[in-house]
């Protein structure tokens, strides 16, 4: 996970400039409703923290759910976000299918809605194809905007590398960051990871990030299983 603030001014928006734009225009549109979906890394998780801490710097009041993280009693923390100004729910594809949530989620975003309060969602799946047993929340959820990230080009895909080793203390040379892009995983999850791994053999090896180190962390990730 990164550990530099997640704000608008560091996110690479890359082919997405207009999608963000939508999304910041969120601060001052109330009662906006808007679903994001696209791959896992892809920056869905930056933009709604942006989003709930440019809305408390402007006063508003705001509130991050990630449901991944939840149980399902945690279901109770839904009562009451209509008082917000803002709503964000993270990884809604992770409770499609479970009943209870679904009931939960779709009256409190009926609430919410009443009440004018804005509310961003965010999916790994396009609402199509998303396995919601709730006909009445499949409907809520497409009344609102639906937003696609896009996947990063190379270029963009070593600006995040590039941050994200910056926010932990140290920075990557052209070369291992090319290594990276050329002999892993090119999912900006798989990379975001792979960074953190660096860092931390640099630290328990006392060693400089050199490709060879790069090739050691990439052969262990391979050879054990998330």
């Amino acid at each position: 996970m990164p550990r530099r603030d997640n704000r608008f001014d560091n996110f690479v928006t890359g082919p997405n400039v207009a999608i963000v734009e939508s999304i910041k225009q969120m601060t001052t549109d109330p009662g906006s409703h808007v679903f994001l979906y696209g791959d896992k890394g892809s920056g869905k998780t930056h933009l709604l923290n942006a989003l709930c801490m440019e809305m408390r710097e402007n006063m508003g009041r705001a509130f991050y759910l990630a449901l991944k993280r939840l149980p399902k009693d945690a279901i109770a923390s839904l009562q009451g976000l209509e008082r917000l100004d803002l709503v964000c729910v993270d990884d809604l594809h992770v409770i499609a299918g479970d009943e209870a949530w679904e009931q939960a989620l779709f009256h409190c975003f009926n609430r919410i809605r009443e009440a004018g309060g804005r509310l961003l969602i965010s999916s790994q799946q396009p609402l199509s194809e998303l396995d919601i047993n709730l006909p009445d929340l499949a409907s809520r959820l497409a009344w609102g905007l639906r937003l696609q990230l896009l996947p990063l080009e190379d270029q963009d895909k070593l600006k995040v590398i590039s941050m994200q080793s910056d926010a932990l203390g140290f920075s990557l040379s052209e070369e291992v960051m090319q290594y990276l892009l050329k002999h892993h995983d090119r999912s900006m999850a798989a990379l975001v990871q792979t960074v953190e791994r660096l860092h931390q053999a640099a630290l328990i090896n006392k060693r400089r990030i050199t490709i060879p180190l790069a090739r050691e962390v990439l052969r262990a990730s391979e050879a054990k299983p998330e």
